[in-house]
């Protein structure tokens, strides 16, 4: 076997780069996010109303020319560990939430059809977004609101 400096095999083979391992929630939302502003006006099927579907069921639904094909189709997803398109796949892969896959998904919430612009804002959205949040504002709504709402009502 003769060595060769890279410039030279270059030339004579078809020599590609591995594409960057994603970590994290955030870099893979990013990630989706990036590849759907590509075509912004693009439109993709949502998931059939997701919440009549049985819970065994859900993790195994898909559509072609989904949002999620669409990832599926992207190699540095892949190559990060993206191994399907369905609902279940995506919840894992991108740590998504219930809820929050549903919301970016499913069509009881966006209409039979979404575009890609306003689909990746959505990602950004979630990507920024920091779990458990919604606790400590609740918590706060509370304890500003409990002592108003003794006063009133004695």
């Amino acid at each position: 076997m003769e060595h060769q400096p890279l410039r030279h095999i270059r030339d004579i083979a078809d020599v590609g780069t591995i594409p960057p391992l994603l970590e994290g929630r955030r870099a893979r939302l990013e990630r989706f996010a990036e590849i759907l502003d590509r075509d912004p006006g693009r439109t993709f099927i949502t998931l059939e109303e997701i919440e009549f579907v049985p819970r065994k069921m859900r993790a195994g639904i898909r559509a072609d020319n989904s949002p999620l094909s669409f990832a599926y189709a992207d190699p540095v997803l892949r190559a990060s560990g993206l191994t399907g398109d369905t609902f279940g796949e995506a919840r894992a892969f991108f740590d998504l939430s219930t809820g929050e896959a549903h919301h970016l998904l499913c069509s009881c919430v966006n209409g039979r059809t979404v575009k890609a612009g306003p689909t990746a804002q959505r990602l950004r959205r979630l990507a920024t977004r920091q779990p458990g949040l919604w606790l400590a504002y609740a918590c706060a709504a509370g304890f500003v609101a409990l002592p108003g709402a003794m006063y009133l009502f004695g």
